[in-house]
């Protein structure tokens, strides 16, 4: 796994073996996965400049054995990152998810509240898409403060915090639910300035984690397609399949590795890493869906109908991808391009 030319191999020393090895003995209870989490949060390196090719490794092994847990890990690991990056720590043992989406109908606002520390704000209004939040102890907030949008950490098992689980009917990953949240009078943070959570080159990088996610979770499907075509040697059509697979998953990995090398040579140069990340979760999500939809046809309905693992892999990493918002994004690279050039062309 991670093997492109390209991977720095000083930074590629997460034992993705190991971490397999640690998702298969995991449980499937949202409890067991966020112990999991604290467990690879100790094991991998944070996201950082010297740390992408470890921390992309790691999440994509996790995701090649468990496509939900990696959804369940990824924003743990996320936080961790930017809370370091803030120059604050997590409290021990707390389980952390990032809540940062908008939606139209919903906000959610922060008040200081000065008499609660400088830092202190209450925060008021609904949050969408806030992945296991009535499991988790914590997680980072963006609120609107006036104009700004500003990153807040946040005690969920508050009074005023309010999960609606039963808003999440989803197929896909039924034991993540990402419903929203009503927040009143909720305590919370801040953590960075106005705005920093959003300008900061980790955040183009955190979504490049994500994408990793997808790719780890589209060799678990490969890895199905070769295991039936080890088993029928002579079938021409399976191995032909097998082979474009392999293409693809190349040409993503590629995508991945690239973006890591750069991140870990980052310097004080004008990287538009806006950019460097829409691109690579682009090509990862064409890879991703090429794959996916390759498997499920050449393989048939017998497995999605008669092995609940490759029916919830199918499904989780069909709905995962859809953070990728498609021709929308090709169109936000595009107006970057135009606006900002970053092309040799």
């Amino acid at each position: 796994m991670l093997r492109s030319p390209a991977w720095p191999p000083s930074v590629t020393d997460v034992d993705t073996a190991d971490v397999e090895a640690t998702v298969g003995r995991t449980g499937s209870t949202p409890q067991d996965r966020l112990a999991f989490a604290r467990w690879l949060a100790d094991a991998a390196p944070p996201l950082s400049a010297g740390t992408a090719g470890g921390a992309f490794a790691a999440l994509a092994a996790v995701a090649a054995a468990d496509v939900a847990l990696a959804r369940t890990v990824e924003p743990h690991l996320d936080a961790l990152g930017i809370l370091a990056q803030a120059g604050s720590t997590a409290p021990e043992g707390s389980t952390w998810g990032v809540f940062a989406a908008e939606a139209p109908g919903t906000t959610l606002t922060a008040t200081p509240d000065p008499a609660a520390g400088a830092d202190a704000v209450r925060l008021d209004g609904t949050k969408p898409w806030c992945s296991l939040a009535s499991t988790l102890s914590h997680a980072l907030v963006t609120a609107h403060v006036g104009r700004d949008r500003q990153l807040f950490a946040v005690d969920l098992r508050q009074e005023g915090v309010a999960p609606h689980d039963e808003a999440w009917v989803a197929r896909g990953m039924p034991d993540v639910p990402s419903g929203p949240v009503d927040f009143s009078g909720v305590r919370a943070t801040a953590v960075g300035a106005p705005g920093w959570y959003l300008t900061r080159p980790g955040f183009a990088w955190g979504g490049i984690g994500v994408a990793a996610c997808w790719w780890g979770g589209a060799v678990g499907l490969a890895r199905l397609l070769r295991s039936a075509t080890v088993d029928r040697p002579d079938a021409e059509l399976l191995r032909a399949a097998l082979g474009a697979t392999v293409v693809d998953l190349a040409d993503a990995e590629d995508a991945l590795a690239t973006a890591a090398a750069r991140i870990d040579a980052a310097g004080s140069d004008d990287t538009d890493w806006s950019l460097v990340a829409q691109v690579t979760r682009s090509r990862v999500r064409r890879a991703v869906d090429a794959v996916s939809q390759r498997v499920v046809a050449t393989l048939g309905p017998a497995p999605l109908t008669s092995d609940p693992a490759v029916a919830a892999r199918v499904a989780d990493l069909g709905l995962y991808v859809l953070q990728d918002h498609g021709e929308r994004d090709l169109a936000r690279v595009g107006r970057i391009v135009v606006e900002r050039g970053g092309v040799a062309w």
